[in-house]
């Protein structure tokens, strides 16, 4: 691994999960019962996701996060540990289980996911202030939604607090960001969906996520990156003009961390101090070869990998 892919920590703050993913011919209808043909067992949480996808393609990784003192947990943690990243920030709860996600995938690669949080509501602003050392070795600092966001909106703001660049997945959106966050956040990087909540407005094409990534920055959020999936992805910088980056062209097999491997290789590349348009590209040309896989953290592909796919 060349010296530059090595540059500076990204700090993941987030879930971790133990996935239950049960593929079928087509995603259940509310109150209809289907026949899967496949179950499997995966580690999983959008922040586990987003540190291993910064790992696999150079970068140095530290998360902060939460798991409990059940089997789900040491095999979680031991797997995080595996791909090098740095848990030293990663407590062990006994009271609640390991975070879990019931995952369907259909047979055409959409999906369909419940989260349990369990350990992950134990991610407290308390945390966040015992483990500020991290924060202030990091380069980049990234956060999703699926711990409490009080203690998202504690990481924030002790990473501005201590000039570290922002990332923010706003994953899983239900409404609004509260006002006081879009001014902490140098890169909010919404899907589709999200940035429609989030701006109350549709995002069905380039245009609209021109229009929602517009509305969003003049929020406060300096940066904005909506993530389009096969469409691609539109960046609106700040003080300059939105640019849509096409996808590369796959078969979808299963759509599960497509979105965190995005996050995670963006991050890194940012800390390697690559331009962010060069971040974009190398992070959807990952997230394209992690829909060809089934499973969550399973799909994501090293650096080798992304270098050599045609």
């Amino acid at each position: 691994m060349s010296k530059e892919t090595k540059q500076g920590l990204v700090l993941i703050v987030g879930s971790i999960n133990t996935d239950l993913v049960a593929r079928s011919p087509h995603l259940p209808r509310p109150g209809e019962t289907i026949g899967g043909h496949e179950f499997s067992e995966h580690s999983g949480g959008k922040g586990g996701n987003q540190a291993v996808a910064a790992a696999r393609i150079g970068g140095r990784v530290a998360m902060a996060g939460c798991v409990g003192a059940d089997a789900n947990g040491k095999v979680r943690l031991a797997g995080l540990e595996t791909e090098g990243i740095d848990c030293g920030a990663i407590e062990i709860d006994p009271s609640l289980p390991t975070g879990v996600a019931m995952v369907t995938v259909a047979d055409d690669g959409q999906n369909t996911i419940v989260v349990v949080a369990g350990s992950n509501g134990q991610v407290t602003p308390e945390m966040v202030k015992r483990h500020e050392a991290v924060i202030k070795s990091a380069d980049v600092v990234v956060c999703q939604l699926e711990i409490p966001w009080d203690s998202v909106y504690a990481t924030l703001v002790s990473a501005k607090r201590f000039g570290k660049l922002t990332v923010l997945n706003p994953a899983p959106a239900t409404g609004p960001l509260p006002a006081e966050w879009l001014p902490l956040v140098d890169y909010l990087v919404p899907n589709e969906v999200e940035a429609a909540i989030l701006a109350g407005l549709p995002v069905e094409s380039q245009s609209g996520a021109r229009r929602a990534a517009k509305e969003l920055q003049r929020a406060g959020a300096r940066n904005v990156i909506v993530t389009l999936g096969s469409q691609g992805a539109y960046l609106l910088p700040e003080g300059g003009e939105g640019t849509h980056f096409p996808a590369p062209k796959v078969d979808a097999v299963d759509t599960t961390a497509a979105g965190d491997t995005f996050i995670g290789v963006f991050a890194a590349q940012l800390a390697a101090r690559q331009p962010v348009e060069a971040a974009i590209d190398l992070a959807q040309r990952a997230a394209a070869i992690s829909v060809t896989r089934a499973g969550a953290q399973p799909s994501i592909p090293t650096r080798h990998e992304v270098d050599n796919a045609s």
